[in-house]
């Protein structure tokens, strides 16, 4: 299991890059990722001075175990390249590219990089919030080795759709299914959208809840607090982790005595009820170290 897939990313905070007093802010958040921000959070005429802001920043050295990225603005935009070259030289933990809709997306973000001097740990998260980047989903994952995380946007792929933010989300259920598909398949990580009612506190729960249960490793968000509940959803809880190490002593008790049936409390454990335990340990062992 790749370092990439098992490093914690339950909660992942777009911060605006524009706003020296909420970079500063960051440093001290429980937060696992952060987005600093280039693209909707920035007025056009900003976006120079935040783009300088953002890359001292992620160069600085200053926020710890956070991993750290930047959020550029869009390909075909004005600040595209420019924000681009900036990341490079910054080297962050990666750059997140909005609008992705194809490989050959990823594959001239990969090229614009690597032109700029990026370091090789900088990574490609790409953001799939369109119609076509759900059905192009399978070759975006799958495009580069450098690409490493899908972003979901959520909130443009509702407009998109024309579909209404109802709870459970059932307008955006195919979208969400065919990108986790296309990361489960390319081995990548992928991340929720955003919940956008900072004050609904029961309804932001509930749709963590609902991503994890779908698959997602974790939530993007926009609000310092929405991290804590965000990060309690998406950690193994303590049950989880200890029928894990259930499923794993029973198995390797089964094999040390030669037996090919395997249970526990009464369910049938084989290699795949094993591996998925080892995830879990692994990843509660993760999210401990940050504790």
């Amino acid at each position: 299991m790749s370092d990439a897939i098992l490093r914690p990313r339950r909660s992942v905070l777009y911060m605006p890059g524009a706003n020296e007093r909420a970079l500063e802010k960051a440093k001290s958040l429980p937060a696992d990722a952060l987005i600093l921000d280039l693209e909707d959070a920035v007025a056009p005429d900003a976006k120079p001075e935040a783009r300088k802001r953002v890359a001292a920043a992620a160069a600085s050295g200053e926020y710890g175990f956070r991993e750290l990225t930047i959020r550029v603005n869009a390909p075909g935009t004005a600040w595209h390249d420019d924000d681009l070259r900036a990341a490079a030289e910054a080297g962050p933990d990666a750059v997140v590219v909005p609008k992705v809709e194809s490989a050959d997306t990823v594959r001239a973000v990969e090229r614009a990089l690597e032109a700029a001097g990026a370091p090789d740990r900088t990574a490609i998260w790409a953001m799939v919030e369109t119609p076509r980047a759900m059905l192009d989903a399978r070759a975006v994952a799958a495009a580069s080795e450098r690409l490493t995380v899908l972003v979901m946007g959520t909130n443009d792929l509702a407009k998109e759709l024309h579909a209404e933010h109802v709870p459970g989300r059932a307008p955006l259920l195919t979208g969400l299914s065919l990108a986790l598909l296309a990361a489960r398949e390319s081995g990548k990580v992928i991340l929720d959208g955003v919940y956008n009612d900072v004050k609904d506190a029961e309804g932001f729960e509930a749709e963590c809840v609902q991503g994890r249960q779908f698959g997602f490793d974790g939530k993007t968000l926009i609000h310092p607090s929405q991290v804590a509940p965000c990060n309690q959803v998406f950690a193994p809880s303590p049950e989880q982790v200890t029928r894990a190490q259930r499923i794993i002593d029973a198995f390797e008790e089964a094999t040390r005595e030669g037996r090919g049936v395997v249970t526990v409390d009464g369910r049938l454990i084989e290699n795949l009820h094993v591996e998925d335990a080892r995830r879990i340990l692994a990843l509660a062992a993760a999210v401990a170290g940050r504790a």
